[in-house]
């Protein structure tokens, strides 16, 4: 008997769009139980029910995440922060500032959280994302939402729809398509749970020195050391690699990089376009003029284009670390960690 050739895989579902019946198609998958990618102002997220654990489950399954790794919750409005977390006084101030919006706050859970969302610790990160598809989502749902970066863990965040397919494929076929994000770079996360003491776990679009504005006292910077293997991290990004192409990355002060101009199958990548006549088939720049806002935007897009472009390694240029610049660099040094 001959054999038979195998099946061609069956092509994803084509990318649901703001319209009303692919709206109503994602709350369904949603309340039901499935994974759904949807756009936010920072990266794309890969959603689920947060208090459904199954469907949490799938995150971790699609993505290959560690259970140790805990996941933000997305909410609609403040208000609904207080059905799965204690809100201290300091959170009304921030709301009213920063959400809708790039911030993450770090809280005291309440027990309908599952422990899987949370790693297994007594704090939920909770964000009220800006992104107006997501908003829609989250109000006609009435859900809370888990969504990580849809992406392979610990792989470069998504900024489009196409990021989202391209790395997940078959194991994430629904992906509501909201454009490219508006900041290119996660949220901001400060751990709230002693008010008196806030600390930022991960620099994002809100700056620290926006935080100390609205709270009126300092923000502890200090890094964190990166959790061992077996122990569950405070917050989402706080691994030490993190953020990665396969192609390594060399991190560069501005003054090095011209001298590294023109090595055989070595990228160069400038915040802004190189400050010579002409550059060179192997220069790539995230901005023309050096914005900072700009530069974030696009990062990821072009780590992505660079990772498939056989490179064997991406010199990468840092930030003079300043405002938007303390985000960039520590996505950078996580990037290039090896």
């Amino acid at each position: 008997m001959p054999a038979t050739s195998p099946s061609p895989p069956s092509p994803p579902p084509p990318f649901l769009r703001d319209t009303p019946a692919d709206l109503a198609r994602t709350v369904a998958l949603l309340r039901g139980g499935e994974i759904v990618a949807l756009p936010t102002e920072t990266v794309y997220g890969l959603a689920a029910d947060a208090l459904n654990e199954s469907a949490v489950r799938r995150i971790f399954e699609a993505k290959g995440r560690p259970l140790l790794d805990p996941l933000i919750v997305h909410i609609a409005a403040l208000a609904d922060a207080a059905r799965i977390a204690t809100l201290p006084p300091a959170l009304e101030k921030l709301a009213a500032r920063f959400w809708p919006g790039p911030l993450t706050v770090v809280l005291q859970k309440k027990s309908n959280v599952p422990a899987l969302v949370t790693a297994g610790l007594e704090t939920v990160a909770v964000r009220c994302p800006a992104h107006p598809l997501t908003q829609k989502v989250l109000r006609l749902s009435g859900l809370f939402l888990a969504a990580p970066s849809a992406n392979p863990f610990g792989y470069i965040s998504p900024t489009r729809a196409a990021h989202v397919r391209d790395s997940l494929r078959e194991k994430a076929p629904w992906v509501l398509d909201g454009g490219e994000c508006r900041h290119g770079l996660e949220s901001t996360i400060l751990l709230l749970t002693d008010p008196a003491r806030p600390r930022l776990l991960r620099p994002g679009p809100v700056s620290r020195e926006e935080l100390e504005d609205v709270l009126q006292t300092s923000v502890e910077t200090a890094a964190s050391p990166p959790p061992p293997a077996a122990a569950p991290a405070l917050a989402p990004g706080m691994l030490a690699r993190h953020y990665s192409p396969r192609t390594p990355i060399v991190l560069r002060d501005t003054g090095e990089l011209p001298a590294l101009r023109g090595v055989s199958g070595e990228a160069v990548l400038w915040l802004r376009r190189p400050p010579v006549p002409t550059p060179q088939a192997a220069d790539f720049w995230l901005s023309e003029t050096g914005d900072t806002a700009e530069i974030a935007r696009h990062i990821f897009a072009l780590l992505r284009r660079l990772d498939a472009g056989n490179f064997s390694l991406i010199h990468a240029e840092l930030t003079d670390g300043l405002g938007l610049g303390t985000a960039i660099n520590d996505r950078l040094r996580r990037a290039s960690a090896r």
